[in-house]
């Protein structure tokens, strides 16, 4: 094994293993992330004006919520993950909705090695928090990405007011994920994470913020702040 595929967690591949069979049921463990798709597939499709036979890579798919999503509208869509469990439910349920998604169990720096420039659009939603080195799977994702090409970066600030609304009140009291999944110091800064990408050879577009709206008992995107949750788009040079 080489030292680039050692770019992962084994504690929370085994985390995330455990709870595979819960990816597809819209109330259960992975609830907030079926509330959040249409908003994260909306604010892809406007950003990178259309998805339709683009060929795009979902890094960290999981069990293939936004991957199958993307290919509905039309992309190609190629999903990888290290979580072998999460994508042998990724494959059935592509199976069994008939929506054509090439999963692999790869590490994106593996792929960068192997299809640098092939893709047009690049995803890495709620992943960056989950392993050692983010700035390695950054700068995967730009080689991966062509010249021209978006790459859209979501994950958690890490200040105070993320800490509370991320882990406490998401894990603790509302209990919208399991308890252990995020840890506090893996959350990234905006600005580490900008700086990261442009040493990468991405520059910022836009970023916006996914907020609770509570009245409502819904997720909303907004750039009014990006305080807890937040989506960076980019754009290879």
């Amino acid at each position: 094994m080489t030292e680039k595929q050692l770019n992962v967690d084994q504690s929370e591949i085994d985390k995330f293993s455990e709870i595979a069979a819960h990816w597809w049921d819209p109330e259960g463990q992975f609830k907030p992330l079926h509330a959040i798709n249409p908003l994260r597939l909306s604010y892809i499709e406007t950003q990178a004006e259309g998805v339709f036979g683009k060929r795009i890579l979902d890094v960290g798919c999981g069990g293939g919520i936004l991957a199958e999503s993307l290919a509905v509208r039309g992309a190609e869509v190629t999903g990888i993950d290290m979580a072998s469990a999460s994508l042998e439910i990724a494959q059935l349920h592509s199976l069994e909705t008939g929506v054509k998604v090439d999963y692999q169990c790869i590490s994106v720096e593996s792929l960068a090695d192997e299809q640098p420039g092939s893709f047009d659009i690049v995803t890495c939603m709620e992943m960056l928090e989950h392993v050692p080195d983010p700035e390695s799977v950054i700068h995967a994702c730009a080689r991966l990405v062509k010249p021209g090409g978006k790459v859209f970066f979501s994950t958690l600030n890490r200040n105070l007011k993320s800490y509370l609304m991320g882990i406490v009140a998401a894990e603790y009291m509302l209990q919208w994920v399991p308890k252990g999944t995020h840890q506090y110091q893996r959350f990234i800064k905006p600005s580490e994470l900008i700086r990261m990408a442009d040493q990468a050879g991405l520059f910022t577009r836009s970023a916006t913020g996914l907020h609770f709206d509570p009245f409502n008992q819904a997720f909303v995107l907004s750039d009014r702040n990006v305080d807890v949750n937040y989506i960076l788009q980019c754009e290879k040079s």
